[in-house]
């Protein structure tokens, strides 16, 4: 369920760099709040959804499980 909640995010982040293109392709947007508010949900999204899609931080964790019993 991680990877796939993983999967989900970085495809939001495809996402939203599509909208924020595509208005400033379409909808002659000038503001740079649109640009900054766009650029940091991509990384947020992005960097979250590639931090869940991890399998090394997943495997380490559940070997430190199971080396403590």
């Amino acid at each position: 369920m991680r990877k796939e909640f993983g999967k989900w995010l970085m495809d939001i982040a495809k996402y939203i760099t599509t909208a924020v293109i595509l208005s400033s392709v379409f909808g002659e947007v000038e503001t740079w709040i649109i640009y900054v508010i766009g650029a940091v949900s991509v990384i947020v999204t992005l960097c979250w959804g590639l931090y869940l899609v991890d399998d090394k931080h997943a495997a380490k964790k559940q070997n430190n499980r199971y080396n403590k019993k």
